[in-house]
């Protein structure tokens, strides 16, 4: 990812989405600014396309970051993706998964509180935010995979997505 130095001066900061839309902008990924509080974009991972909104709410000083996978939950595994969020939910530091009804996909999401003494959020912090999102759900889609299309438990599941190997062939 293409890092982005903006100087930034010193009061309530400027809006986070100026910086993420520079940030997408510098590594070429597809987006749209929808409103001045809003941004949509599409980055192609490894897995499949994901589909990134950022929400910058200045009342609370809040920007939110979610990461929609591009897949569909069946009916019939809701049950076992709902177990498999809480299984991995429980290993993240950051950020957490979720189903967004609506639309019965599954989300990455994560809230950042803007320094509201300084600058607000930095560009470090906006192109982390962006990485992490990103890194979480390229790590946890094949558990996903794994427990929607293959039918695996969700320990499973995870036991052989995380599985990490030692050592050379």
């Amino acid at each position: 990812m293409t890092s982005l130095y903006v100087d930034s001066p010193t009061g309530s900061g400027p809006n986070p989405l100026d910086l993420i839309e520079q940030l997408l902008g510098s590594n070429e990924w597809p987006f749209e600014r929808v409103t001045d509080d809003e941004i949509t974009a599409s980055v192609t991972g490894k897995w499949c396309e994901y589909h990134m909104r950022f929400f910058w709410r200045e009342d609370g000083r809040v920007l939110q970051t979610a990461c929609v996978f591009d897949a569909r939950i069946p009916d019939p595994r809701r049950a076992k993706i709902f177990e498999t969020l809480a299984l991995i939910n429980e290993r993240m530091w950051v950020g957490h998964f979720e189903i967004w009804s609506d639309e019965n996909v599954l989300m990455y999401r994560h809230a950042t509180i803007a320094d509201a003494e300084a600058v607000g959020i930095s560009p470090e912090v906006c192109e982390t935010l962006i990485e992490t999102a990103l890194s979480e759900c390229e790590r946890f889609f094949p558990v996903f995979q794994f427990v929607i299309w293959a039918g695996k438990e969700p320990a499973e599941a995870i036991e052989s997505a995380l599985l990490e190997t030692v050592g050379e062939a």
